[in-house]
């Protein structure tokens, strides 16, 4: 019977579900919306039921969930710590806890951007690198780090977080700091930067549509942002010597408008190494978090419940998972 693992992209407003074979090949996914304002125990319940819909089309043995979600977590307790003002009920849930009782399956929680980074790690664009920082530009910008082909989340599990250190100017973050790179990367900095040059109140999707016309204003932002990030490859380059960068959020659909300034930025003050830096799109997509979270599953399970190369189940010792 053909092993599966589950990968589930908890955000503010989607859930994207996917179910990976054993390589991690994309067999089905699902995209539900994500009822954040009815608590914790209604946000896993709809990824739950979409689980259960994809393993009705694709018969298979499931053999553990892995979930992403926004926010601090605690990876080890499966519990989310801290969520945004966006969940109602989410900080304090034990979310492996619920898909355990509910699935009678292994289930791991990560921070959505270390899933995002083990994925693009494991089958996405720097699929094989052994170390690389992951940066998602989103509402807000997150990072994690990927070290000797592991993720490495650090003692307190704040490793990567590059959006968080200042230095990138005097900005009031949304976290409480100053100069932090998510106030001029970020989704929300990019139209609250547009918002006070213009007196306009847009979209994220509109400053980028503005600066793919040639709107001044809109230009200046992105290259703003741009800047940041390369300010941001540089210190990781310089504190770790880690030279491969993947890129990632929503923000980053507008690559064409802001990989130049990247580009220039980094061309104009390389690295002390002297080594050249590779920054890279993400390549799973939307996929991305939901796909590294059933990496996750994958990494934890005893290996040889899952043959190598053909995704199939190991029935020697095997207790029983069907759902």
């Amino acid at each position: 019977m053909t092993a599966l693992v589950a990968g589930v992209d908890i955000g503010g407003t989607t859930t994207q579900v996917v179910l990976c074979a054993g390589d991690l090949t994309v067999a089905d996914r699902l995209e539900v919306p994500t009822p954040a304002a009815e608590g914790g125990a209604a946000m896993v319940g709809a990824a739950l039921d979409a689980v259960r819909l994809l393993l009705d089309r694709t018969p298979g043995r499931l053999l553990g969930v892995g979930v992403g979600a926004a926010g601090v977590v605690d990876a080890r307790a499966g519990r989310v710590l801290v969520a945004s003002d966006s969940f109602r009920g989410w900080a304090g849930f034990g979310v492996t806890a619920e898909v355990e009782r509910a699935l009678g399956v292994p289930a791991f929680l990560d921070n959505d951007v270390n899933a995002f980074l083990r994925g693009e790690a494991m089958a996405g664009a720097v699929a094989g690198e052994p170390d690389v920082l992951g940066m998602t530009l989103g509402t807000g910008v997150g990072g994690a780090l990927w070290l000797n082909g592991a993720l490495y989340d650090g003692p307190h599990g704040a490793a990567g977080e590059i959006g968080h250190v200042p230095g990138f100017g005097e900005l009031p973050c949304t976290c409480g700091g100053r100069g932090h790179l998510e106030t001029l990367a970020s989704g929300r900095a990019l139209t609250a930067r547009y918002g006070e040059r213009t007196g306009r109140a847009v979209s994220a999707r509109e400053v980028a549509e503005a600066a793919g016309r040639g709107d001044a204003d809109a230009v200046a932002v992105y290259e703003a942002a741009g800047a940041g990030v390369a300010r941001a490859i540089l210190v990781t380059a310089g504190l770790l010597d880690v030279t491969t960068f993947v890129i990632g959020g929503g923000v980053s659909r507008s690559w064409a408008l802001i990989e130049p300034v990247i580009r220039r930025t980094l061309a104009a003050e390389p690295p002390v190494s002297g080594h050249p830096l590779r920054v890279l799109p993400a390549g799973l997509g939307g996929d991305a978090v939901a796909v590294g979270a059933a990496a996750r599953v994958r990494a934890e399970l005893d290996p040889h419940r899952v043959a190598k190369g053909n995704g199939k189940v190991n029935e020697e010792n095997q207790p029983s998972t069907a759902v």
